[in-house]
């Protein structure tokens, strides 16, 4: 509403200016109830004039949301009654059952007449509960903002609801002052139902094609770039190189650092004081940016619950001081599931690294139980070692995709079995361990869950492969696979006489990308979570050096990938409790938890001794699945270590959108605004203004996860406490006997009680 309403208040203080709290909402006094007809006139004073403040406060801009803070949904059972919402919306069959019930009790107060002129006006107000626009009709987007009794109404409509059933208005609101409002006069009472963007209005919101026509798909902007929000899940973390689960029902996320430490975050998360894993002491890793030498993979034995084993993947330098590659086999500790034990260390593999570069690192088990090893090509530039370069080289296991069984010894006295199947064990020149060869330097691998329903893709084993100086590339592996490398570099050559001598039969990347885009991919997920049905399938990843986050999804009928980008941070989009809109640039690596979720890690300034590290959840703003549908319950585990409660430090959308602002806000617009990678570093906090690079010791020379001059500033959040909102219909008033004899209501005592405070204070002004 305008400023006169304001001015207007003085005048006829029918009330204060304190806007009420949700609890002294749901507590000002019922109306009684009768039969109702339509067809009489009513006035009273201005009392309405004070709640139109009510629009100033807490207002954003339209998005879908429900009135519980979530993204709408599409129920899993048609609604029989707010049937307009049966595809898309805030009501599954339990809510539209409770509305329906809510209906007909009110239309049990009301004569012949009163269905006939008032039954449809009263369903539409009762469903607008289940409009995928329910928080901005009941001004619930901001968890400050009191609920309102009644959505939104477009003027003109709100002006037919007056005309024809002004009096069933106190059946729907105990909300003494809209039903004294509602006997003013047609005007003051629209007003006040009216909100600020008449787009979002009811009904004129379900005939706005702009807002209607792609609702429950996945937000794209002009460009194609699909609209995704986050959630700080951590922070404080030095170069988070992976997050792993166990499989075993506690839902308990372990994150790893790359100077050697492993932390666990428990289902609440909180973080236990005690590391998971500490072999520092162990691991080579130093504080030059961009060294890619450290901690770099972990993963659980698919028994894990039964066995307690589980396998990591570092760098270590022997009594000799040469720098080698260790795989070994670890368990927890009996007496403490949260513990490793770091005694029960046995190795399985070690490699001697040329280089300090290149160092692979990704460790995961296929659905056939077997673990699988990701090697680099040795390092340097451009694969020099031999004639044909490790890669090429298949009696070398650099450069590889290795594939061994962890349950059994080989004859030769090895710490581990060879699959029979491996596609080289009869080959005299190679090592029976590779599973396929011509890689670069893989990093970040993935296996596919597969469709949670068909189980189409279930297996698949996705990887980004860090390119030369031209191409970054996602690869599928296959068994026997050779994927090029340093022949050819994405989907072209790079050593002219390799690739022109090399067999037709090599493996071709399913996506690469140029130096436009970015300089050193970091391999993802496919999505197959529960809370964001619209990802299913989309494999998810992005670029180290860049931030840019991507996606690709398979045509079926073409078998081809077409990219997407993914953007994070409109305003509009993520203004939802707990989300963010920025990130830290150089991501590190993806994650999913053990229900599916997707994460990714990034850092504003890549040494592995900086605490800058992030961990980010990915979540569609636009649908999510049916309440209850995506719940779970993690299995007790017991926790001998203190637990340090999450603390965020990024602030919010809604902080940031309630911030005071010396700028005009921005008009209104269906579009949506892609953000760009937050860069933070202390220094910057004390002139924001003002860019600053932060110099270091760089790695050895060759492209790996590239140099790095990082650019810098910081960020600090609050955490926002939200309570969860209930349904705005208010309780049915006491029948009674008698037809309506409406009179007058009487000014509340509190009014009166302001006027004249009012009055007393003119008095002493004069």
């Amino acid at each position: 509403m305008n400023a006169p309403h304001y001015e207007e208040l003085q005048d006829f203080y029918t009330c204060d200016l304190k806007k009420p709290t949700l609890k002294e909402v749901n507590a000002w006094p019922q109306a009684g109830k009768s039969r109702i007809s339509s067809g009489v006139s009513f006035s009273c004073p201005h009392v309405c004039v004070c709640l139109s403040l009510l629009c100033l406060t807490g207002t954003l801009l339209g998005h879908p949301q429900c009135l519980d803070y979530g993204p709408p949904f599409q129920p899993p059972l048609p609604l029989e009654f707010c049937s307009a919402y049966e595809n898309f919306g805030c009501c599954d069959q339990e809510r539209d059952n409770s509305i329906a019930a809510k209906y007909w009790d009110i239309m049990d107060y009301m004569d012949p007449q009163g269905h006939k002129l008032c039954g449809t006006y009263i369903k539409d107000i009762l469903c607008q509960e289940c409009s995928p626009y329910a928080a901005h009709l009941y001004d619930a987007e901001n968890p400050r903002t009191p609920l309102r009794s009644l959505p939104g109404l477009c003027f003109d409509y709100c002006s037919e609801l007056h005309l024809n059933c002004y009096s069933a208005i106190r059946l729907l609101t105990s909300d003494k002052h809209i039903q004294e409002c509602c006997e003013t006069n047609r005007t003051h009472f629209c007003h006040l139902l009216q909100l600020q963007d008449e787009d979002y209005c009811f009904p004129q919101v379900l005939q706005n094609s702009a807002l209607s026509r792609s609702l429950g798909s996945a937000l794209e902007e002009r460009g194609g770039c699909v609209q995704l929000c986050l959630a700080e899940v951590a922070n404080g973390l030095r170069n988070p190189v992976l997050m792993a689960h166990a499989a075993d029902h506690t839902h308990r996320a372990f994150v790893a650092e790359q100077l050697g430490l492993v932390w666990v975050y428990l289902p609440d998360g909180s973080r236990l004081e005690e590391p998971f894993l500490d072999i520092q002491r162990i691991v080579l890793a130093t504080p030059w940016l961009g060294d890619e030498r450290g901690f770099l993979g972990m993963a659980f034995h698919p028994k894990h619950k039964d066995n307690g084993k589980f396998y990591i993947y570092y760098s270590y330098m022997d009594k000799n001081r040469v720098e080698k590659i260790r795989i070994s086999e670890l368990k927890v500790l009996a007496s403490d599931a949260n513990k490793a034990d770091p005694h029960s260390e046995r190795n399985l593999l070690e490699l001697e690294e040329p280089a300090a570069n290149h160092n692979g690192g990704q460790l995961l088990f296929g659905v056939d139980g077997y673990l699988y090893v990701f090697t680099g090509d040795g390092g340097k530039a451009g694969d020099p070692f031999g004639k044909f370069g490790n890669a090429q080289n298949k009696s070398t296991l650099l450069g590889k995709v290795l594939r061994i069984d962890v349950d059994g010894r080989s004859p030769d006295g090895k710490p581990y079995r060879i699959p029979p199947d491996n596609p080289f064990v009869s080959d005299p020149k190679a090592h029976p361990e590779v599973y396929a060869y011509g890689v670069r330097n893989m990093w970040r691998c993935a296996v596919d869950r597969g469709d949670p329903v068909t189980k189409k893709g279930r297996g698949r084993i996705f990887c980004g492969d860090v390119g030369q100086n031209r191409f970054e590339e996602i690869d599928l592996v296959v068994k026997g696979g050779n994927y090029g490398w340093r022949a050819k570099e994405g989907f072209e050559c790079y050593d002219t006489k390799l690739c022109h001598n090399s067999s037709l039969d090599d493996i071709l990347p399913i996506f690469a990308y140029g130096r436009s885009v970015g300089k050193s991919v970091t391999g993802g997920f496919v999505y197959r979570g529960c809370e964001s049905p619209n990802l299913n399938g989309l494999y998810i990843f992005g670029d180290f050096m860049n931030g840019r986050l991507m996606a690709l999804q398979e045509d079926e009928k073409t078998n081809k990938w077409k990219k997407q980008d993914i953007c994070i941070g409109s305003r509009t989009a993520c203004a939802f409790p707990g989300m963010i809109s920025s990130y830290s640039k150089f991501i590190i690596s993806f994650a999913e938890d053990e229900a599916g979720e997707l994460y990714f890690m990034s850092t504003s300034y890549p040494s592995a001794y900086a605490p800058h590290g992030s961990l980010y959840k990915l979540i569609d703003p636009a649908r999510r699945a049916p309440p209850g549908k995506c719940k779970y319950k993690p299995v007790p585990v017991k926790t001998k270590s203190k637990r340090i409660p999450f603390v965020p430090r990024a602030k919010t959308v809604l902080e940031l959108l309630n911030e005071p602002s010396t700028t005009k806000p921005p008009k209104k617009s269906s579009t949506l605004t892609a953000a760009t990678p937050r860069v933070s570093s202390k220094k910057a906090k004390k002139n924001p203004s003002t860019k600053i690079k932060a110099t270091a010791k760089t790695a050895p020379s060759g492209k790996g996860r590239q140099r790095v001059k990082a650019q810098a500033k910081t960020h600090k959040g609050k955490k926002v406490a939200h309570n969860s909102r209930t349904a705005p219909a208010p309780p049915l008033p006491k029948k009674k006997s008698s037809h309506l004899a409406r009179t007058k209501e009487v000014l509340p005592k509190k009014a009166a009680l302001a006027k004249g405070k009012l009055e007393k204070r003119r008095k002493k002004q004069l």
